[in-house]
């Protein structure tokens, strides 16, 4: 089992949180959105209790690898993004 797993927006949160944390968290940033709607459908189901439909960014595949792979080995996950439309949008 590897550390607790905190996720930060961006590369420069991550390294300063690290330095107060001193070790005891894997910090890893989302450099922003990771997912967004299907450019080609709705990205709801009306007729299946309006499940969302979301796609992983072209650019955040290298994250979402990084992010599964530790997730597996941690039995804690902390979303630490903004309190703001852009951090919802992560968590």
């Amino acid at each position: 089992m590897i550390k607790p797993l905190l996720i930060v927006e961006s590369p420069s949160k991550a390294k300063t949180i690290s330095k107060y944390l001193g070790g005891e968290y894997e910090v890893l940033a989302s450099v922003g959105h990771i997912k967004d709607l299907p450019k080609k459908d709705l990205g709801v189901d009306i007729e299946n209790d309006f499940a969302i439909t979301e796609d992983t960014l072209p650019d955040k595949k290298s994250f979402m690898k990084e992010f599964k792979a530790l997730a597996k080995k941690t039995n804690k996950v902390v979303i630490a993004t903004d309190p703001d439309r852009e951090g919802e949008a992560i968590a």
